[in-house]
């Protein structure tokens, strides 16, 4: 009876002491970005707000420390633990759900330019960008395991691949977007090469280092990049015609030979289309390469790059082929991005993006191509949503990462295969056998 009487207390002793560690953790980190308000060269302070923070986490902590205690919240701890790591293997029998979606999707993207305007359009175009980017990441981070935080250096390559060849060779975006991808995969290729032999944080500083390289050469080589001024990128033209009012290169505007009125929309629809198609094209791809063996390849490097090297593997051609495939994807990005803009210089290619397209490829789960796409997607568009809390806008972005990790910790949907049925025959062989 004493033991019953005193586990309660001690229990609640816990949740009070849990609660003021998570106070003073709002403290430290609440109090210096809403305390303290830039006012010209000097400050106010605004402890009334801090305080508000700080008690409604305590509270919270306490009612959700006591929560977990009831037999309600073990039951919804133990939901969130989704047990089974790594693969999941689905029934031979299994009819994937993408067959009705994928149409839906293609019908949704034809229909979107004829009723969107243009600020949502720019909005799809940047999400599908940064799908690729998603895509391209996720064949190094999550399907070969390498941990790059330098991703965005290849992203840059193909923007700034655009922005020279125009400037020096006279390079269109049509010439230019195979040429940048194929830049950025040698880029990717170069880098694979010093980093054989090593893993986890040697490589991610590797890569992070050489991200920070391209963006200092590119910000201080002011007689051939333009440095911070950037450089301006001409916009896209179809067998010459231009989609602007008057013609700037030479051609003829696409409004003026068809004899329709101008709509200065006209060139992001343009850049939607072949970017809807860019990227089916891509998914295509990387859905056939993961069931190749190089992709078998991939998924055995990132489980144990040794016993990857004991089944014959060559560990070196895995690696590079990630590096240089995921690479010329992020190539083809900033082609469009470049376009996209009109415009680039390196402040678009800092650390911050790595880091951005890193969370898609956690967030949609490592190696899932569907939660990749939805990732893009939601990090791209809840900014824009969050516009109105402009102060607290990348506040609210963190709490919602953070939350989605304690919901979905493996990701919004994870790697899952189809299993695959014996043939006939061979049952009948293992039961001969064991006999």
């Amino acid at each position: 009876m004493k033991n019953s009487v005193e586990t309660p207390s001690l229990r609640l002793k816990q949740s009070v002491v849990d609660a003021i560690i998570a106070g003073l953790l709002a403290l430290i980190v609440f109090g210096p970005v809403v305390g303290v308000v830039l006012d010209g060269y000097s400050f106010n302070l605004q402890p009334t707000r801090v305080a508000m923070i700080v008690f409604g986490v305590i509270v919270g902590r306490f009612a959700l420390s006591v929560f977990l205690q009831t037999p309600s919240g073990i039951r919804f701890a133990q939901s969130l633990e989704m047990p089974g790591a790594g693969i999941h293997v689905l029934s031979p029998e299994h009819k994937s759900k993408l067959r009705i979606i994928v149409p839906i999707m293609i019908m949704a993207a034809i229909v979107l330019p004829m009723i969107s305007n243009k600020y949502i359009l720019t909005v799809v175009i940047l999400g599908l960008i940064y799908v690729l980017l998603g895509l391209g990441l996720n064949i190094v981070v999550g399907l070969a395991g390498l941990l790059d935080l330098g991703y965005v250096a290849f992203y840059a390559i193909g923007a700034y691949g655009l922005a020279l060849g125009y400037q020096y060779l006279g390079l269109g975006f049509w010439s230019a977007l195979p040429l940048a991808a194929i830049a950025a995969a040698v880029a990717g290729c170069i880098l694979g090469f010093p980093v054989l032999r090593m893993h986890g944080d040697y490589l991610a500083i590797v890569t992070l280092g050489f991200g920070e390289i391209i963006r200092l050469v590119l910000n201080n080589w002011l007689s051939f990049t333009g440095g911070p001024n950037g450089l301006s990128v001409p916009s896209p033209t179809i067998f010459g015609l231009e989609f602007g009012l008057r013609a700037k290169y030479g051609g003829v505007p696409i409004h003026e030979f068809f004899g329709f009125t101008y709509n200065p929309d006209l060139k992001f629809i343009f850049i939607y289309t072949i970017l809807v198609l860019v990227v089916l094209a891509v998914l295509y791809i990387k859905h056939r390469l993961t069931r190749m063996p190089i992709g078998r390849g991939w998924e055995a490097l990132r489980e144990d790059e040794i016993a990857c090297r004991s089944m014959g593997l060559n560990h070196v051609l895995v690696k590079l082929s990630a590096f240089t495939i995921g690479a010329s994807t992020a190539g083809l990005a900033g082609v469009f991005f470049a376009t996209y803009q009109g415009f680039v210089n390196p402040t678009s290619f800092t650390f911050f993006e790595s880091a951005l397209i890193l969370a898609i490829v956690v967030l949609g789960g490592m190696g899932s191509t569907v939660g990749v796409v939805i990732a893009a997607f939601v990090l791209t568009v809840a900014p824009e949503l969050l516009r109105s809390f402009s102060e607290y806008r990348v506040l609210l972005f963190g709490v919602l990462m953070v939350l989605m990790m304690l919901w979905r910790p493996r990701g919004l949907i994870r790697i899952s295969r189809i299993g695959v049925k014996p043939r006939k025959g061979a049952a009948g062989w293992v039961e001969g056998a064991t006999r």
